[in-house]
């Protein structure tokens, strides 16, 4: 077994410098061959296992990252058992860097970042603001048939909020500093969550059992101080929008409550093409039970119901253990994008606790008070991080109820721009979100243009078109699909979305 001194005499300080570090618990090492290593181990059975090797980057880096240390030469590596498999990792990587969310974002005009507004805080463009409005008004009329209300929520409040719901000892060290206000003496935080704020709506009045369940709703956009290192484009921000529900209920109704839910996720991923996932049942860590709220009972009641409804729904699920929100455990789905990475879209979650914390309460039948149970649920998760997925699972190609343009008109010649623009007027007037291309350039690089811009169909105008009124209609990535009049291509588009809808 190796000892301090066996790396002094090898001359390498950096293992020494660690083992000097590391004042608690045993230093394990792990042997590979002739090489030992400071770690607990273990690697590969047999380096016989490699047979592709790639590197794939080389950075500098400090010393146990003080700049006072030396700098060393950090290299990025990665190895399979086949070269097939290495082939296949390298392809999809370059496959990843053109769906990449933030290239995409930027050629669509979708969202911007700016170093004067601050990181991690999106600027949504007019054609990015309309998508996220198209997606946000999809749920609402998908929520307004399964009964929500909405309600709006401040972006602010009392800090006292956050300590009664437990979220600032959970998120106390990831929010912004606290807002004072000196005459009053009051303490505000920018909020975390969402669900204190609508605890406190549900308050607002006398509650029957016959009023139950009651289901609120919001885009409530909520901050969490994120540091700078872990920030990356849409699916990692300081501030973001939730699609965010809350439905109180009473126990017998929370079975039937959960798998409504369920049916609104399996619905939207239907229709956003998510149709590869799996569903997660996340519960508190066997172990360590100090970071939940909570008795054990109500945590068994909260586990039971999610576990059944699961099974009515027919839903495979596994298991993990820790990954429970801290008030209650939850259903998360896990959807695969077309590149075949895993992604945590959907929550679910079940909550005895935070109606006792705000002491929230209903009228029985037997004239009595009792306690609602609390559902959280998020399809969506937050709107940034879920557009930033949508957009690297489509490439950019989103379906055709969603795109922000759906139609481009080409006129051949600025002798054809007024043609091109009457049409425009008649579609926009049939809901089809048309714009002219009417620059001074050669009709096959319009065509180009367009096609990049990720544009589902084009109109090509010129002299037979404007004799004949039938239009020469190309589908992006196809070519040419036929000729239609103006009112016949409305239709199409139309019936085109609602196939995509149902």
């Amino acid at each position: 077994m190796f000892i301090k001194g066996n790396y002094s005499e090898k001359g390498d300080e950096y293992k020494v410098d660690l083992i000097e570090g590391l004042k608690d618990g045993t230093i394990t090492f792990y042997e590979q061959g002739n090489f030992t290593d400071l770690c607990r181990g273990p690697h590969l059975p047999n380096t016989g296992y490699i047979k592709a090797v790639k590197i794939m980057s080389i950075a500098g880096a400090y010393w146990k990252g003080d700049e006072k240390n030396k700098q060393l030469t950090r290299i990025y590596g990665i190895s399979f058992p086949k070269k097939k498999l290495l082939d296949e990792y390298l392809a999809m990587l370059e496959e990843a860097k053109k769906r990449d969310h933030r290239k995409i974002g930027k050629e669509l005009e979708l969202f911007t970042f700016s170093s004067r507004v601050g990181q991690g805080l999106p600027l949504w463009l007019p054609k990015g603001a309309m998508l996220r409005e198209r997606l946000e008004n999809f749920l609402k009329s998908v929520q307004k048939k399964y009964g929500y209300e909405p309600v709006i929520t401040p972006h602010i409040g009392q800090k006292e909020l956050y300590v009664t719901s437990g979220h600032y000892a959970k998120y106390g060290k990831d929010s912004f500093q606290p807002i004072h206000t000196p005459a009053e003496g009051e303490e505000f935080l920018l909020k975390p969550m969402n669900c204190p704020h609508h605890c406190e709506i549900y308050k607002s009045k006398p509650r029957s059992y016959k009023d139950l369940p009651v289901r609120y709703a919001e885009f409530g956009t909520v901050y969490r101080y994120e540091q700078s290192g872990e920030l990356h484009g849409l699916t990692r921000v300081r501030g973001f929008t939730q699609d965010d529900a809350h439905i109180f209920c009473r126990p017998d109704q929370l079975k039937e409550e959960f798998i409504k839910v369920i049916d609104i996720v399996l619905y939207i991923f239907k229709t956003l093409d998510f149709e590869n996932f799996t569903t997660q049942i996340s519960l508190r860590d066997k172990e360590d039970r100090s970071k939940y709220i909570g008795s054990d009972e109500n945590w068994k009641k909260a586990e039971t119901a999610i576990v059944e409804a699961c099974k009515e729904k027919g839903l495979k699920t596994v298991i993990e253990y820790g990954e429970a929100a801290f008030y209650g455990p939850k259903l998360d789905f896990m959807v695969k994008d077309a590149l075949g990475r895993s992604w945590q879209l959907g929550t679910i979650q079940v909550d005895y606790n935070l109606p006792e914390r705000f002491e929230l309460e209903y009228t029985g039948s037997d004239d009595k008070k009792h306690r609602p149970v609390m559902i959280h649920r998020a399809p969506f998760g937050s709107m940034e991080r879920f557009v930033a997925v949508l957009i690297e699972h489509t490439a950019g190609k989103f379906p055709l109820w969603l795109t922000s343009e759906q139609v481009a008109i080409l006129p051949v010649s600025e002798k054809f721009n007024d043609f091109a623009h009457n049409i425009k007027t008649k579609l926009n007037n049939s809901d089809v979100r048309t714009i002219v291309d009417d620059r001074n350039e050669k009709v096959g690089k319009k065509i180009r243009d367009n096609e990049m811009k990720r544009i589902p169909y084009m109109i090509i105008v010129g002299e037979k078109e404007l004799e004949s009124g039938m239009l020469s209609i190309r589908k992006q990535g196809e070519g040419e699909i036929g000729k239609m009049t103006i009112e016949n291509f409305a239709k199409f588009i139309s019936q085109r979305v609602a196939e995509e809808l149902k």
